[in-house]
C-alpha cells in the first residue's frame, strides 16, 4: 500500500469499491473478547486486507489491525515502515469457535496471500509485510504447521512457504484511521485497485460460510 498507492494516486487511477463489494460494513467491536470468544493473530501483508478477509467469515467478530511479532514497546505506523522495529502489520480476529474452528482461520490465512515471498505480499515489500502465524499455545501450533505440510505436499506453491511459525507475545493496536480502513475510503485507488479485487480473488477461491 505503499509505493503502489503513490503511484495509482498519481495516475489518478480509481474505481468506486463499495460499487464491487457491497459487504465491506463490518462493525467494530471490542479489542478483548467478549464470552466465549477466542483470539487469533496473523500477519500477511497489509493489514487492510487482512481485516476484511477475516471480518468477512462467519463466526468472525471482528479483525483488528496492528502490530506484532517486534522488540518495539510503542509502535507507530511511521516507525513499523521504517522498518527498524521488528514488527509486521498484524490483525488480531476475535471468532466464535462454536461457529468457526481456528482451523478454518489458518486455511483463510494461507489462502488470503502468498506464503512463499519472505518479507513481501505483492507490491508491498519490506519486513513489515512478512507472513507470521502467531500461536498461544501448542495445539495452535500443531494446526498452524499440519496446514504447511498439507499446502506443502499437494504442491500448491512453486516455491517454499516461508510463514514464520512463532509464539504470541504483544499485540499493538494500530492507529484509529486505519481500523476499517476500506469500509471508510471505498474511493481509496489502493483500495479500490489492490484490496478490494484482492479480498474479491480470495472470496471465490475459498469455500467458507461468509456473513450477508
Amino acid at each position: 500500500m505503499k509505493l503502489l498507492f503513490i503511484i495509482i494516486s498519481l495516475l489518478g487511477v480509481g474505481l468506486n469499491a463499495s460499487a464491487q463489494n457491497g459487504k465491506t460494513n463490518f462493525t467494530v467491536g471490542s479489542t478483548k473478547p467478549v464470552t466465549n470468544e477466542a483470539v487469533a493473530t496473523f500477519a500477511e501483508g497489509c493489514f487492510w486486507h487482512a481485516e476484511i478477509v477475516f471480518q468477512s467469515l462467519e463466526g468472525v467478530r471482528d479483525a483488528v489491525s496492528g502490530y506484532a511479532g517486534g522488540t518495539d514497546t510503542n509502535p507507530s505506523y511511521e516507525k513499523v515502515a521504517g522498518g527498524n522495529t521488528g514488527h509486521a502489520e498484524t490483525v488480531q480476529v476475535y471468532y466464535d469457535p462454536s461457529k468457526i474452528s481456528y482451523e478454518t482461520l489458518v486455511k483463510a490465512f494461507f489462502a488470503s496471500q502468498d506464503p512463499t515471498t519472505l518479507n513481501r505480499q505483492g507490491n508491498d515489500a519490506g519486513t513489515e509485510y512478512r507472513s507470521i502465524a502467531f500461536y498461544k499455545n501448542e495445539k495452535e501450533k500443531q494446526v498452524i504447521e499440519n496446514e504447511i505440510k498439507r499446502l506443502t505436499g499437494l504442491k500448491i506453491y512453486k516455491n517454499k512457504i516461508v510463514t514464520e511459525v512463532i509464539p504470541f507475545k504483544k499485540f499493538y493496536t494500530a492507529e484509529a484511521y486505519h481500523q476499517e480502513y476500506i469500509h471508510n475510503n471505498p474511493d481509496n485507488p489502493y483500495v479500490s485497485n489492490v484490496s478490494i479485487p484482492e479480498f474479491l480473488s480470495f472470496k471465490k477461491n475459498f469455500k467458507a460460510n461468509y456473513k450477508q
